[in-house]
C-alpha cells in the first residue's frame, strides 16, 4: 500500500546504550500488528536485532528500519545503536529522519547518551519527544529523571503522558494529560480506566503547564489564554504542532516496552505532533554548476533519492533510500549526481528489519531499498536526468582509534583486503591503509569495540582469522655533524674481479627531507659513467638507518675522490662500495631519531579540562592554546608526538565518560628526547629479532 506523503512519519529512537530503544520498536510493532508475538534481546529474536553479532552481543551494531502502519499512517522507525562506537550509523538514521524520540531509561536519568543525541538534534534543528522508558521497572524513578530534563532543558520540556502510581510506588498506568483520560494495560491489551481522585490535581497541574506552552505558541491563542478561555482541542493540536515545529516545545512521554505500556499514546502523538517529510528539515543541493540552492520536498517534483545507508551481505547489496522528490519504480533510469553515470534501478522493497517485501514504487518521503546497486555508495543522490542535484553527504566523524590488523595465517593478507572492502561499504566510518614504510595494514575506526566487531565479521562472513597488534611509528634518523669515509670494495674470483672505491663526504641538509647527491671529483679518478651506480647505491642504504634501521632524511652525500681498475671495475662494484662508505661513515656522524609530532585538537566539557591537561603533560604534549565553544566545552589545541597517542581513543572515553573527542593530525618531524629515542631503538631491535 502506498502513502500520501503527509501521511508518512520518519522517526530515529536515540539514546544511550540499554536505554530501551529496540525493546521499544518492537513493542510499536507488536501494538500495531506488524508482528504477531514479542522479541526479546535476550533471545535474539527481535526485529531490529539480527545481525548475528548484534545477537551474540545483545546490543544494536546498526540502524535498522522497522515500518508499521497506524491510524491510516506509515511511520517509519529507525532504530540506532547506543554505543559510541557505532555513531555513524546514527549520523545515517538522522539524515533519513524528519524527527526524533529519545529515549531515556527511568532509571539512569540525564546520560551521555541522551546529552549526545540531543545535541545531534539541535546541530539539525530536529523536532524531537522524550520518552522516558523502563517506568515500572524496579529503582526506577520517573519524577527525579523528569525535574533533572526540566533542569537540564528549561520550560520547553513539556509532560504530556505521566505514569499512575499505587501505594507501593509501582507504576500501573498513564495518564494522557491533553485528553484527561487513563490507562492500564491488562494481557497486553489498552484498557480506559477512572483517572484515580488523588490524581485529578496532578492532571489539572500539567495540563494547565501544557496550555500555558501552547499559547506562547501564537498571539491569538495567547490572548486567549489571558482572558481564561478554554481552547479547543483543535487549537491544543494545532499550538503542540507548531511548538514541537518550531522546537519551542519538547513533548514528555513514558511507558514501559516490555509490557507495551505507552506504545499506542507515543504512537498517537507522534501522528498528531511529529511533522511529515515535507515539514520537515530543509535540504541543501549543490547543482552542477556548483551552485547551492534550497532542496524541497515534493510529490510532484522529479524522483530524487538519498542513499543514506547500505548493507553488503551473502544475499547481494542492499541501498537504504529515502525518496525525497516525486516517485521511483523498478528499471527506472537515474543518474548518480557523485559519478555522473546513470544507473537503472533494480527490484524495490520495503525493508522490517531483515524482512523484505518487494513493491512496485516508493513514493516521496518513502523509506525503502534498492536491490544490487554495485556502483551505489552511502551517501549518494539519485536524481532524474533533467535535474541532476547533489545533497550533502552524511557527516561521520574522523576515525580515531587505529590498530595493525594481520592474517593469523601467513598469505592471507589479501582476503583480509577484500573483506574489509566489503564491510567498507556497509560502514564507511572505518579506513584501511597499506601503509608502505612500516609494512602494516592499518584499521582505523571509532573505538576498540567497533575493531573487534569487523575482526568478528571477518571471520564470521569471509571465513578469515585476524589478529591486531600495535601501529608502529614511523619514525626517521638524521645525522648532525659532517662525517667522510672510504668505500672499497676488492674482489678477485676465477676471471675479471669486482674493483670500486670511494670516498664520500656526510653532511646534514635542511633543504629537502630526499638525500641530496653530488660529486667534486678531479682529474677523473672515479669515471663519470659510475656517478649514477654512487648515487643508486647510497640511495638505497638510506632506507636504513644506523640506530634502529628507519629512513634517513636531511642528508647530503658528496663524492669527492675514489679510484678505479680499468679491467675490474663496474657498476655493482661502485654501488657496493658507496654502501660501505655509508655504513662506515653514519654511526660517526652523531645520528639522532626524529618521531612525527601531529597537532591534537581535543573537545571537552569544562568539568574534565584539569585531568586532560595532566593527561597531554604525560604523553609529552604541548598545550597550545584553549578556545571556548558555543555549548560550554573547550577546544584544547597541542602537539603531541605520534608514539605517545596509541591508546589516546579509549584513555579519553574513560576520563571524560565519553564526552570528549578529538582529531589528531601529523604536522612534522621533531628530533626525538634521549629517553624516548632509547626506547624506540630497543623497540626496533626486538621486531627485527
Amino acid at each position: 500500500m502506498s502513502y500520501s506523503v503527509q501521511n508518512i512519519r520518519n522517526v530515529c529512537l536515540l539514546g544511550h546504550s540499554g536505554s530501551g530503544k529496540t525493546a521499544l520498536a518492537e513493542s510499536l510493532l507488536y501494538m500495531t500488528g506488524a508482528i504477531d508475538r514479542m522479541g526479546r534481546m535476550a533471545d535474539g529474536n527481535t526485529v531490529c536485532d539480527y545481525d548475528p553479532e548484534e545477537i551474540k552481543r545483545q546490543i544494536s551494531l546498526s540502524a535498522a528500519v522497522a515500518p508499521l502502519e497506524y491510524k491510516g499512517c506509515r511511520i517509519n522507525v529507525l532504530d540506532t545503536p547506543g554505543a559510541f562506537d557505532f555513531a555513524g550509523e546514527v549520523m545515517e538514521a538522522l539524515r533519513a529522519a524528519d524527527a526524533a524520540v529519545i529515549v531515556c531509561s527511568a532509571k539512569d536519568g540525564i546520560s551521555v547518551g541522551l546529552e549526545k543525541a540531543w545535541k545531534y538534534c539541535e546541530e539539525r534543528n530536529m523536532p524531537r519527544f522524550v520518552y522516558i522508558s523502563k517506568t515500572d521497572e524496579e529503582n526506577s524513578d520517573y519524577n527525579a529523571t523528569f525535574d533533572a530534563l526540566r533542569e537540564h532543558f528549561g520550560k520547553k520540556i513539556a509532560p504530556v503522558v505521566v505514569p499512575i502510581w499505587d501505594a507501593d510506588k509501582r507504576v500501573t498506568g498513564l495518564i494522557d494529560v491533553l485528553n484527561k483520560r487513563a490507562y492500564e494495560m491488562q494481557q497486553l491489551k489498552r484498557v480506559e480506566i477512572e483517572v484515580p481522585a488523588d490524581k485529578e490535581s496532578v492532571i489539572s497541574e500539567f495540563n494547565d503547564a501544557l496550555k500555558e506552552s501552547v499559547a506562547e505558541t501564537s498571539e491569538a491563542l495567547m490572548e486567549k489564554f489571558f482572558s481564561g478561555e478554554d481552547f479547543t482541542y483543535p487549537e491544543m493540536i494545532q499550538g503542540l504542532r507548531q511548538g514541537v515545529r518550531e522546537l519551542n516545545l519538547i513533548p514528555v512521554l513514558c511507558g514501559s516496552a516490555v509490557n507495551c505500556m505507552g506504545s499506542l499514546m507515543l504512537m498517537d502523538n507522534i501522528v498528531e505532533l511529529l511533522p511529515n517529510p515535507t515539514e520537515g528539515n530543509y535540504h541543501k543541493a549543490t547543482r552542477q554548476d556548483g551552485e547551492t540552492e534550497e532542496f524541497v520536498v515534493s510529490p510532484g517534483g522529479v524522483p530524487t533519492a538519498f542513499v543514506f545507508k547500505t548493507v553488503s551481505d551473502q544475499y547481494g547489496k542492499f541501498s537504504f533510500v529515502k525518496v525525497l522528490s516525486g516517485a521511483i519504480t523498478p528499471d527506472l533510469s537515474m543518474v548518480n549526481a557523485r559519478t555522473g553515470s546513470a544507473e537503472k534501478l533494480g527490484h524495490l522493497y520495503i525493508m522490517r528489519g531483515k524482512k523484505t517485501t518487494e513493491v512496485k514504487e516508493l513514493g516521496c518521503g518513502e523509506i525503502g531499498v534498492i536491490a544490487k546497486m554495485d556502483k551505489v555508495k552511502t551517501g549518494d543522490t539519485l536524481c532524474d536526468a533533467r535535474k541532476v542535484v547533489s545533497l550533502k553527504s552524511i557527516p561521520f566523524a574522523e576515525p580515531c582509534y587505529s590498530v595493525a590488523i594481520v592474517p593469523k595465517t601467513r598469505g592471507q593478507e589479501d582476503k583480509i583486503a577484500q573483506g574489509l572492502v566489503r564491510l567498507n561499504e556497509e560502514d564507511p566510518t572505518f579506513t584501511v591503509t597499506n601503509n608502505a614504510e612500516t609494512h602494516q595494514m592499518v584499521l582505523s575506526g571509532a573505538g576498540d569495540m567497533q575493531v573487534d566487531v569487523l575482526v568478528s565479521k571477518l571471520k564470521n562472513r569471509f571465513n578469515v582469522e585476524s589478529e591486531l597488534k600495535t601501529v608502529r611509528v614511523p619514525y626517521r634518523e638524521k645525522i648532525r655533524k659532517i662525517v667522510q669515509k672510504q668505500g672499497r670494495h676488492k674482489k678477485q674470483t676465477g676471471g675479471s674481479g669486482q674493483f670500486g672505491d670511494v670516498w664520500v663526504r656526510f653532511e646534514p641538509q635542511t633543504e629537502s627531507d630526499e638525500m641530496v647527491f653530488t660529486e667534486e671529483v678531479f682529474g677523473g679518478s672515479v669515471p663519470r659513467n659510475f656517478f649514477p651506480a654512487v648515487e643508486k647505491g647510497l640511495r638505497e642504504a638510506c632506507i636504513h638507518g644506523p640506530l634502529a634501521g628507519y629512513p634517513v632524511v636531511n642528508l647530503k652525500a658528496v663524492l669527492y675522490d675514489g679510484s678505479y681498475h680499468p679491467v675490474d671495475s663496474s657498476e655493482i662494484a661502485f654501488k657496493t662500495a658507496a654502501q660501505l662508505a655509508y655504513k662506515a661513515a653514519l654511526p660517526e656522524a652523531n645520528p639522532v631519531l626524529l618521531e612525527p609530532v601531529g597537532e591534537l585538537k581535543v573537545t571537552v566539557p569544562d568539568t574534565y579540562m584539569g585531568d586532560v591537561m595532566g593527561d597531554l603533560n604525560k604523553r609529552r604534549g604541548r598545550v597550545m592554546g584553549m578556545d571556548p565553544t558555543d555549548d560550554g566545552s573547550q577546544v584544547i589545541t597541542a602537539e603531541v608526538p605520534m608514539a605517545e597517542m596509541g591508546g589516546y581513543a579509549i584513555d579519553l572515553r574513560s576520563m571524560t565518560q565519553s564526552r570528549g573527542s578529538f582529531v589528531f593530525h601529523f604536522v612534522r618531524y621533531e628530533d626525538c628526547p634521549p629517553a624516548a629515542q632509547e626506547k624506540a631503538i630497543a623497540e626496533a631491535k626486538a621486531l627485527a629479532e
